[in-house]
């Protein structure tokens, strides 16, 4: 009679707890971030780790380093067979780009899943649904097309003025796999979810919420319709206890609300729907905003109405920034925390690196690293958060969206644009189109940071009373065809910005 040896038979999703992986083999696909974060929390749980990525590994030098001397079996390179590091596993956990069903996934890795699902045999995991099988805390999860970063730490900033420990983390730069030993069932866990992160999802989160939903990473999901059914799972995952918090301005989000069973919570730049929040005579209000059965500890269980603050406090520029404040000041009223400790933690929310973030004025020139805004609709955001003259940095790889609106917005607000990238030629012709004055092109960013300074300077020289002039890096494109990913392109502006600044000073 054969006997099974459990530690290589499958692990069971199911009775799925932090005691499942020793000793067990267990494959991490992709090495990036959350790679690294799945690699270092399952050796510390005991388990046997094969990671693969195609990368070599004279690539992952600094990855490999982040494994700090654990013991990891390492799969790198494309002479790899992906399926190698498949074989023979009881569980395989992926990085959150890594899915059969992702058209930009290796195609070798794709088929080799793809293979696996077929078999039935393995269960395959992402990084971020993972983290959700197995958290006590109570999770509030925050997607949209544009917004969500800012939303996320504002959400966070927001929630840390109550007397219960918060932890952000996931699309914004920090998995939390290897938080899961130290969390509580008392603890309040924020997680951007991004595109990528939401279909690997079989676990919602305690709360959902919404910035706004528009057309994004077409190259991935192939159509809108696609894209928006990523961003719904979010709503359809949402407990029947848990609460659902939509931008009532926004049509598509705002109809997630038929997908839930959960209650509905609107907030809008306007007069607030019952039990939501909203704006009047210039403050924010609440109209009878129910906190949840489980609220923060120390706090009131009474609906919450009348003024939170005034808008004249907020810190963030933009009238799209309001909408994201109003999104956390929601999530702070149904977690209880008052009207006082929401205003304070908004007036000192300076906003998140990458997004909208001052940099330096010199001379009366300003700049603004927008390198997170990669969408037309966060491109328009920001024209529309600064007064003229402004100076606009684009240009990457394409998304395959379209620019037509853009266009004519820059035509509008801005007073020259420098373009770069791969997509410089066709946003050239497109902006020419629409009417944009002062076009031209730089073979690089440091030279457009250069040029788009030298121009603003010029613009300052006409008509000195237009002081600040701005320089906005919001390029409308990807990263891919000059830097790693949007957070280098925005380091790579704010050293150009820092080096300017040193001349002068």
């Amino acid at each position: 009679m054969s006997v099974v040896d459990h530690r290589t038979s499958a692990i069971e999703l199911a009775t799925l707890d932090l005691d499942s992986f020793a000793g067990r083999p267990v494959a991490v696909l992709g090495l990036a971030r959350s790679g690294i974060a799945l690699c270092r929390f399952l050796a510390d749980r005991g388990a046997r780790v094969t990671v693969y990525d195609r990368r070599p590994a004279e690539e992952l030098a600094d990855a490999l380093a982040r494994l700090e001397g654990r013991t990891v079996r390492t799969l790198l390179g494309p002479e790899v067979d992906p399926a190698q590091a498949l074989s023979g596993q009881a569980l395989v956990c992926t990085s959150p780009s890594v899915s059969s069903r992702f058209n930009t996934t290796e195609p070798r890795l794709r088929t080799a899943l793809a293979d696996l699902e077929a078999e039935g045999t393995t269960p395959i995991i992402s990084e971020i649904d993972l983290f959700l099988r197995l958290c006590p805390g109570r999770t509030i999860g925050v997607t949209g097309t544009k917004g969500k970063t800012t939303t996320s730490a504002l959400t966070a900033a927001v929630l840390e003025a109550g007397s219960t420990p918060v932890l952000l983390g996931g699309n914004i730069g920090t998995p939390l796999v290897e938080r899961l030993p130290e969390i509580t069932a008392d603890q309040l866990v924020v997680l951007e979810l991004s595109e990528l992160q939401l279909p690997t999802m079989s676990r919602g989160t305690d709360v959902a919420v919404y910035t706004h939903v528009s057309a994004d990473h077409l190259d991935r999901h192939g159509s809108i319709e696609q894209y928006r059914a990523v961003k719904r799972r979010l709503a359809e995952l949402l407990p029947i206890d848990g609460r659902l918090v939509l931008n009532r301005e926004d049509a598509v989000s705002a109809a997630f609300a038929a997908v839930s069973a959960a209650p509905t919570v609107y907030y809008r730049r306007a007069e607030p729907l019952p039990g939501g929040v909203g704006v009047i005579d210039g403050w924010i209000v609440a109209d009878g905003v129910e906190p949840l059965a489980r609220p923060a500890a120390g706090s009131r269980r009474l609906p919450i109405a009348g003024q939170v603050m005034p808008l004249v406090d907020i810190a963030l520029p933009g009238r799209h920034n309001l909408s994201n404040v109003l999104a956390a000041v929601t999530i702070g009223l149904l977690h209880g925390i008052g009207a006082e400790g929401i205003a304070r933690a908004v007036a000192a929310f300076r906003g998140v690196e990458h997004r909208l973030e001052i940099v330096d004025e010199i001379d009366g020139v300003r700049f603004v690293n927008d390198s997170q805004g990669t969408q037309p609709d966060a491109v328009i955001a920001a024209l529309n958060s600064f007064d003229p003259p402004i100076v606009l940095i684009a240009g990457g790889r394409g998304k395959d969206v379209a620019l037509d609106e853009l266009a004519d917005e820059v035509a509008r607000r801005a007073s020259g644009v420098v373009l770069i990238g791969e997509t410089a030629a066709d946003m050239q012709r497109l902006f020419t189109a629409a009417g944009a004055a002062k076009l031209e092109r730089a073979a690089d960013l440091p030279a457009a940071v250069r040029r788009a300074d030298t121009i603003a300077r010029e613009l300052l020289a006409a008509d000195p009373a237009r002081r600040p002039a701005t320089v906005l890096l919001s390029p409308a494109a990807a990263s891919f065809d000059m830097f790693t990913d949007y957070a280098e392109r925005g380091q790579a502006f704010k050293a150009v910005v820092g080096a300017l600044a040193e001349g002068r000073r």
